[in-house]
């Protein structure tokens, strides 16, 4: 592991994540034998949009039950499970920190989907899969931690077959300098390398990916911060399933940060599909 693999994984690790999850479901009163993917969306979409931008990107992607899929940056497996789901296929999460695999697997398990998703610890520059394994890729808020978006994005046609898809939800870097932090994917800027949407699109290209879409999505992600913030600020109490389960209670803070760097346009939000011919 690098130095600054070991740095990500260090923001993003966090002991006893399965435990704290299903504690704090229990307080709510779900039944945690019988947990739906719809349980977990309040934590588990760990990206702008949650559960709606998931569902969005799924159908630009075309998904069917028959695909297989690698979900690139996957977490604790909220989207894999959401697609198994909805969809009926099969997904394989690929993610580099060990314990959002182990806490995936738990939720997993749980949900009655361990049949259909399934975690790999493993660093999405170097993925433990032979070439042309999968009709799909997806990579949801997965990217902005890889400085180096030319392997990323040769290492997710590798993994594609040809004639396959990539589905990419992601923040990117605005044309405004000056990104306020802590924000959910770095608490400084010595983990966080935004590529801005013009060279993220030659990296595809180099890589030999045609896009086929391309939406910036950035004013829905601005008007679902304020909403969300909104609500927020009406509640006696923070509720207790949430994005604090993850990254602790600076997340309230990283929630303020990401709605003015979108605002400042410091960051963008981008929808886009691309083909491996």
């Amino acid at each position: 592991m690098t130095t600054n693999s070991k740095s990500v994984t260090d923001h993003y690790a966090s002991a006893g994540l399965a435990e704290r999850i299903l504690s704090a479901l229990g307080e709510t009163g779900v039944k945690l034998d019988a947990l739906t993917p719809e349980d977990l969306a309040a934590l588990d979409q760990f990206h702008v949009r949650g559960r709606d931008a998931t569902l969005e990107l799924a159908t630009a992607a075309g998904i069917t039950s028959d695909h297989r899929i690698v979900d690139v940056g996957g977490g604790i497996g909220g989207p894999a499970r959401t697609l198994a789901s909805n969809f009926g296929c099969k997904v394989t999460v690929v993610d580099l920190t060990e314990e959002y695999c182990r806490a995936g697997e738990v939720l997993t398990a749980k949900t009655g989907l361990q049949d259909k998703v399934h975690f790999t610890p493993a660093s999405a520059l170097d993925m433990p899969f032979d070439d042309a394994s999968f009709d799909l890729v997806w990579q949801q808020h997965s990217s902005m931690n890889i400085p180096d978006k030319k392997s990323l994005y040769k290492e997710v046609a590798r993994v594609l077959r040809p004639g396959g898809r990539l589905a990419l939800y992601e923040v990117m870097a605005g044309n405004a300098s000056g990104v306020r932090y802590p924000v959910p994917w770095a608490r400084d800027p010595c983990i966080s390398f935004l590529g801005s949407p013009e060279e993220v699109q030659t990296a595809l290209q180099e890589a030999g990916f045609e896009i086929r879409s391309w939406v910036d999505q950035t004013q829905l992600g601005i008007e679902w911060f304020r909403a969300r913030l909104a609500a927020a600020a009406g509640l006696p109490a923070p509720p207790k399933v949430g994005l604090h389960l993850l990254v602790g209670e600076v997340a309230p803070i990283m929630l303020r940060n990401m709605l003015d760097n979108l605002e400042r346009h410091s960051v963008v939000i981008v929808q886009a599909i691309a083909d491996k011919p």
